[in-house]
């Protein structure tokens, strides 16, 4: 062992760890490695034959000639047919030179990425925090029909289901989404018109990539849905805010402010966060406007399923003969947020650009959940579901607007919505919701 270099000497003093979880030959692995990148062992250092260093540090050759099989294939030694094992020239230079002192300059952090860490824990951490908007029950019943189905879905998995599938989502879902819509809200639609996305955030992405460039001008509602507004500023596109009022969107306003905008952003059934529903004239005047103006009216009907007094609301887009309203929705929160699955109903002439898009975001949906989903819808599981949940959201509804008037007795003005999974109450003597949010922050620390 005496022509090895010095920097060996050190790596037959490392003790191994055999009481690790990590096995002996990605220890001595790192150990090698290790010395390569640090300098302690040179470029053109003779490597030790397995025999003996199994014998030094006293372990099976396998163990070794594994460890060294590895640092080949990764290009820190080097093998000389009839001379032996060295340490690579390539590799330990460049690690040589890593270490020379000299001024580093570290990649900043781009402004467009700053805006992502308001929203990375906000999820996780908002099931805990009370008057979550994003909370949703999970039916005993559906949970039980749900494990059924899936373990069933699970023994039938086939090579088609295992492998790559149409990226705008399985044909039978599909299908089941588009009888629902066609009877439930009112959708002008096809089955081929529909494109599964993992809810509504994924389909609002879609359809701005699809629909927008950097500086496009473009409607969002004032106040509206947050998520929305930070996804549009992020594709750098101009949101013009437009205001609400009690028939919904101002239309007129939206004409002065920004004529020329190549979207809207609305939630007409239910506007977040007010509540209220857009009336029918506003409904026929941004539909007149789109028309003029050639612009897309991307329609988000969250929570339309929970509607506790009168007929269900027909949608937007069913008013739509021109083929210039997305329709989006979603089942992650008519079932349990956990599902992922939400959709698109797209005009014709933006589908090939819309399903392009979702290919390339994350490929396909997820099969299996697919499978379970069609299911049960199929099986008349998700009619029963709603019709539950719809009594039980009602009388958390009416629980709620009762203990506040009780408990915050002419302090609050609690209006009772119609339709949705969260309700506004108006503060009456002018004071700050803001700071009133932080001290209820304060009092449940």
């Amino acid at each position: 062992m005496a022509s090895t270099s010095q920097g060996w000497a050190d790596f037959y003093a490392w003790q191994l760890d055999r009481a690790s979880r990590t096995s002996l030959s990605r220890q001595i692995y790192m150990q090698v490695r290790s010395a390569v990148l640090s300098g302690a062992l040179r470029a053109g250092a003779r490597v030790p034959s397995s025999r003996a260093m199994a014998l030094r540090l006293g372990v099976a050759r396998a163990s070794v000639v594994s460890a060294y099989e590895q640092l080949l294939a990764e290009g820190y030694v080097d093998s000389r047919h009839g001379s032996g094992t060295f340490i690579s020239g390539e590799v330990a230079g460049l690690a040589r030179r890593r270490r020379a002192p000299r001024v580093i300059k570290r990649a900043a952090v781009p402004t467009s990425a700053r805006a992502f860490p308001d929203f990375e824990r906000s999820a996780v951490q908002g099931e805990a925090r009370p008057f979550n908007t994003g909370r949703t029950l999970i039916d005993a019943r559906t949970a039980e029909t749900w494990r059924s189905l899936t373990h069933r879905a699970v023994r039938r998995l086939g090579p088609n289901d295992l492998g790559y599938a149409d990226p705008a989502g399985l044909a039978e879902l599909r299908a089941n989404i588009c009888d629902y819509l066609r009877v439930a809200r009112a959708v002008r639609c096809e089955p081929d018109q529909i494109v599964i996305t993992a809810g509504t955030q994924q389909a609002i992405d879609i359809a701005i990539r699809v629909l927008l460039a950097p500086g496009d001008e473009v409607w969002v509602e004032d106040p509206g849905y947050p998520l929305t507004h930070a996804q549009l500023l992020l594709a750098q596109v101009q949101p013009r805010a437009i205001p609400v009022d009690v028939e919904g969107l101002m239309v007129d306003v939206g004409r002065r402010t920004a004529s020329r905008a190549r979207a809207v952003f609305v939630t007409p059934s239910h506007q977040f966060p007010i509540g209220v529903a857009m009336s029918m004239a506003r409904r026929l005047e941004l539909l007149a406007w789109a028309r003029q103006s050639g612009a897309f009216i991307v329609e988000d009907d969250y929570t339309s399923e929970f509607r506790y007094s009168g007929p269900a609301l027909a949608s937007l887009q069913g008013l739509d003969h021109s083929e210039q309203v997305i329709y989006v929705g979603t089942l992650n929160k008519a079932l349990f947020p956990g599902l992922r699955i939400g959709y698109a109903v797209v005009p014709r002439a933006l589908l090939p650009a819309f399903i392009g898009a979702r290919y390339l975001i994350d490929r396909q949906p997820a099969t299996l959940q697919q499978v379970v989903v069609s299911e049960f819808m199929q099986q008349g599981h998700f009619a029963a579901h709603i019709r539950r949940m719809r009594l039980l959201y009602r009388e958390q509804r009416d629980a709620l607007a009762e203990t506040l008037t009780r408990r915050a007795a002419g302090r609050l003005d609690v209006e009772l919505p119609d339709q949705g999974m969260h309700l506004v109450a108006y503060l009456r003597d002018g004071s700050s919701d803001l700071a009133i949010e932080a001290a209820a922050r304060r009092a449940a620390r």
